[in-house]
């Protein structure tokens, strides 16, 4: 490791600590307990890389980093902070800085970000976008409104014991905010253990999944997808936490209220798991996060040994435009697969069309007249519908019967598209596998699996 680097903080132990650890590591060190001296060192040019704490006694470190970066474009900062919640982690990326760390933090940890941070300066290049290298280490990428939102609940939520739910389609990040919840909380270093359906099965699966949880944090990932044996085990399970219970979690893709109304999910378990639900937005509502996430990946794949890439307007174009029904989980393959097909420093339009396959659904969403959308065809039937009543209302029911009418056509077609194929099949719809094996068993739809020519 070569460089001079910048180290701000007012506890004592700290700067020696660091000094020790970066000049054995062949750095030169500079250390203060005052942000004044840091900026006058910063303004002088001295430094290529800053490592500050946040509350420092005379100002704010993160307050500090916007005048870092107009007085030195492209210098590096780490924050470390005592402050270790999820919002000092948003606030740190927010204000562009390269990482950030949670006090106490890990020596070794912070010299590797330290080591990748100098390497990054010296072989910085004007077309990697600094957003999408800051964001690396930290548990979600996403600077739009929708997500900013979310960021604000989890942090807000984050350290209390309330139970968590957390929504959202299939590759939208669910797992990952759970994560982000318990590495940042006061139970980061306890365990994290994600609970299957098959986790609870026999007499002891609840107390085992307890015993290995501890005092961390226990998840029920797509809980929607349970069965009703599983369902009351889990309740059962709740009713006897005992003192030094695990944060209680659960993801799901499915409305639970909605099955909740249908009686396909208990009612008693639906409050337990909802004390407080996090909705995770689709990439369709947050199309000006699709370049971050893009180049994202491509700067994350570049420091794994791929070749550096960028796209080209048209390409970076389409990528925008297109639907993403598989969101962050199908645009970060779609990447990769970018990578790995590809040779030239540039990603064509063409390319990505071959990617994606060229279909109707690369389109954009919107922007089309009335006629040319689902909705508008959907709405003309029903209307119809209603009128063929002629004034009374239908049967009830009519909720569930329409949305089986849809469903039923949508996955026949879709099996059709991909072969009988039932994996290809939950991909391309973006949802679960196990919940289209129900769907195919509850709507009474035969599978051909057979080549596709195509």
């Amino acid at each position: 490791m070569d460089g001079t680097v910048l180290v701000a903080d007012d506890d004592r132990t700290i700067r020696t600590v660091l000094t020790q650890a970066l000049t054995r590591a062949g750095c030169r060190v500079h250390a203060t307990s005052s942000l004044t001296t840091l900026m006058r060192w910063v303004e002088e040019g001295k430094g290529d890389l800053v490592i500050s704490d946040v509350v420092m006694p005379d100002g704010n470190g993160l307050e500090a980093l916007p005048k870092i970066g107009k007085e030195r474009p492209g210098l590096p900062v780490i924050v470390i902070s005592a402050q270790n919640t999820i919002m000092t982690a948003i606030q740190a990326a927010e204000a562009e800085a390269f990482d950030y760390l949670p006090k106490p933090f890990d020596l070794p940890d912070l010299m590797k970000r330290a080591a990748r941070a100098l390497e990054q300066k010296r072989r910085a290049a004007p077309t990697r976008a600094p957003a999408a290298e800051e964001g690396d280490d930290l548990p979600l990428v996403g600077r739009t409104a929708a997500m900013q939102s979310l960021y604000r609940l989890v942090a807000r939520v984050m350290n209390t014991d309330l139970p968590v739910l957390i929504i959202g389609e299939s590759g939208t990040g669910k797992s990952l905010i759970a994560r982000a919840i318990h590495d940042f909380s006061d139970r980061r270093t306890m365990p994290f253990v994600v609970a299957q359906a098959t986790d609870l099965e026999g007499m002891d699966g609840p107390s085992s999944l307890l015993a290995r949880a501890r005092g961390g944090s226990l998840i029920f990932d797509e809980v929607g997808d349970f069965d009703e044996e599983t369902q009351a085990r889990i309740v059962r399970m709740l009713d006897a936490l005992p003192d030094n219970a695990p944060r209680i979690m659960a993801t799901s893709q499915v409305d639970l209220a909605r099955r909740l109304e249908s009686g396909k999910f208990r009612q008693d378990l639906f409050y337990r798991l909802g004390g407080v639900t996090l909705t995770v937005p689709s990439l369709r509502e947050r199309v000006e996060d699709i370049p971050l996430l893009a180049q994202h990946f491509l700067s994350r794949a570049e420091r794994e040994g791929f070749p550096p890439r960028h796209f080209s307007d048209a390409a970076a174009e389409l990528i925008r435009a297109y639907s993403w029904p598989g969101n962050v989980r199908q645009l970060e393959n779609a990447v990769r697969r970018l990578l790995v097909t590809g040779s030239g420093e540039e990603i064509t339009r063409a390319e990505v069309e071959a990617v994606l396959g060229a279909m109707p659904a690369m389109e954009p969403l919107r922007g089309g007249g009335e006629g040319d959308k689902l909705s508008a065809s959907v709405a003309k039937h029903l209307r119809r519908y209603f009128d063929l009543h002629g004034g009374a209302l239908p049967p009830p029911g009519l909720y569930d019967r329409i949305l089986k009418e849809m469903e039923l056509p949508l996955i026949e077609i879709a099996l059709d598209a991909t072969g009988g194929n039932q994996a290809k099949c939950a991909d391309l719809l973006g949802i679960n596998r196990n919940t289209l094996r129900k769907k195919i068993t509850d709507l009474d739809i035969r599978v051909t699996r057979r080549r596709k020519l195509m």
